[in-house]
């Protein structure tokens, strides 16, 4: 064998130990590509579900917002409804106070009148009328039971 047919030899196993080379390098990364092709199919599963759970919290939420708007607007209905009712009842407070000027003073006065006939009637006729008495009033028993001005005569006569 001459010189140039040993370097064809060298250069021949060099040639085979790089292709070898070359494979085993390929075949690693095969096994990565496969890997990270798992891994990135894996991640787009979870990313899918993880945007449909938000895309469902995000509907949840529109509807909220929704009943939200619609309560708003209907408590921006009873306030002005509310305010339109307090404008009335202040009206019909001044129309009260007004009625209560003119009558009642009058009216107070006659049913004192009445029923202080009537009382003076029931005494003579020595039938009691019950009256509750204001705390600590004359005539109050210590049960707290009124009495009436027949039953303390008849107290006293005894």
């Amino acid at each position: 064998m001459n010189a140039g047919q040993l370097a064809a030899l060298i250069a021949a196993g060099f040639w085979a130990v790089l292709v070898c080379a070359v494979v085993y390098v390929l075949v690693r990364l095969a096994r990565l590509i496969r890997a990270a092709t798992a891994m990135v199919t894996a991640y787009q599963q979870d990313a899918r579900a993880l945007m449909e759970r938000a895309q469902v919290t995000l509907d949840r939420t529109n509807d909220q917002l929704a009943r939200t708007d619609a309560i708003t607007s209907s408590m921006d209905k009873v306030t002005a409804n509310m305010a339109d009712l307090s404008g009335h009842v202040s009206d019909l407070a001044g129309l009260a106070g007004g009625i209560s000027a003119v009558f009642g003073t009058p009216l107070m006065k006659l049913s004192a009148t009445a029923f202080g006939i009537r009382r003076a009637v029931a005494i003579r006729r020595s039938v009691p009328i019950p009256v509750a008495p204001a705390a600590g009033a004359a005539g109050a028993l210590p049960g707290g039971r009124a009495s009436s001005l027949a039953e303390q005569r008849e107290r006293a006569r005894r």
